[in-house]
């Protein structure tokens, strides 16, 4: 834990997942910079926060009960656990998934700069039927990781902004409603096919891949026929759009389908792909931390095309998490199959948990790695 200042207390906070990086903190200079400038202003009203990394805007504003809005599934289970560490009660922050839209009326709103400029766009157009006259947007964000079009955005669907000065390498955009602006309604989903089928991928804002298909699942597709053929149940896991596991269904009608991912919008975007694919047919859906929740040996088959960052840090903590609860998850002979970047070393890390991995298919970046 870390202890975290701001005008608002004294708060400890942590990273959830849990690290072994004691220098990551659950904080950062762009929620310290928000906190104070909201601190000095004297509008008062309905408090928004977006995109709450680890909880630190929301536990230090507890008290004024502010809703917080955000994709993470990670972030929202960071925020209970930040509630609870610091004694605020666990009704404090009325959280709203992603993939829906809070219900109520907002006077100021505190927002975390994404890294996708479409999930940015997502929010800003939903948004801006939630404000009060005269509402205070602020956007915040650490300078290095400030998309250069963040401004143009607010501008377009809030109204003109202020860009601060720097203060600790992070910078802020403030708006004020502008009621007279006309936005633009823009349908910001993309479509594309899935290679060498019939279907159709859509895709939400800000999940992984929208515009199309990653190298490494183009590599790992062609083996999911053979590799989902006698499994009986099956794991997409970090399932993005779900091409993996809309795959391993089009292989083998009589498999169990598990689709999982951290982000609301990624497993929105694979039900909608299931069920436009196989109407009728069933599958199980999760926004969670991983296989965390699943039964212990419950799986023949997990399908893993690994994230190698969380919010901006880049590492493979989020890659070993997955591949120890995939261990766990997997019955007597079951498989992991993983594709992965070579240079990340996938192959050493697996067999810390698996006795035999091989590999399957490679090119000159990727390999695919299947452990059991």
């Amino acid at each position: 834990m870390h202890a975290f200042n701001s005008p608002y207390g004294d708060l400890t906070l942590t990273r959830y997942p849990p690290t072994r990086n004691p220098t990551l903190q659950a904080f950062d200079a762009a929620d310290q910079y928000l906190l104070n400038q909201l601190s000095a202003n004297t509008e008062d009203g309905p408090l928004l926060i977006v995109n709450d990394q680890f909880g630190a805007l929301a536990c230090a504003l507890s008290a004024e009960n502010p809703c917080s809005w955000g994709d993470s599934w990670l972030s929202k289970q960071a925020l209970s656990d930040n509630l609870a560490a610091n004694d605020l009660p666990a009704d404090a922050v009325d959280f709203v998934p992603g993939d829906a839209t809070p219900a109520g009326r907002y006077q100021r709103v505190l927002l975390r700069s994404p890294k996708s400029l479409t999930l940015l766009e997502d929010q800003l157009q939903r948004l801006r039927p939630l404000l009060l006259p005269g509402a205070a947007v602020m956007a915040g964000a650490m300078i290095k990781h400030l998309p250069p079009r963040a401004g143009d955005l607010l501008a377009t669907y809030i109204g003109p902004y202020q860009a601060s000065l720097g203060w600790k390498k992070a910078r802020l955009l403030s708006a004020t409603l502008d009621s007279e602006l006309s936005p633009p309604q823009t349908e910001l989903s993309s479509h594309y096919p899935l290679e060498n089928t019939a279907l159709t991928l859509r895709n939400l804002p800000g999940v992984f891949s929208r515009e199309r298909l990653d190298i490494g699942t183009r590599l790992l597709l062609p083996l999911v026929g053979t590799l989902a053929d006698q499994a009986e149940r099956i794991a997409d896991l970090g399932c993005g759009n779900g091409a993996l596991g809309l795959m391993a269904a089009l292989h083998n009608p009589r498999a169990e389908l598990l689709f999982c991912d951290e982000s609301y919008a990624a497993v929105a975007s694979a039900r909608h792909n299931f069920a436009s694919a196989f109407a009728g047919r069933q599958a199980e859906f999760r926004v969670n931390d991983g296989l965390l929740d699943v039964a212990e040996q419950s799986l023949d088959l997990v399908l893993c095309n690994p994230p190698f960052h969380q919010q901006q840090v880049i590492g493979d903590e989020i890659a070993l998490r997955l591949f120890n609860q995939s261990r766990r998850a997997l019955r007597a002979g079951g498989k992991l199959v993983v594709v992965g970047n070579r240079h990340l070393g996938y192959h050493v890390k697996l067999r810390q948990h698996f006795n035999e991995v091989t590999q399957l298919a490679a090119s000159s970046k990727f390999v695919v790695l299947q452990a059991c």
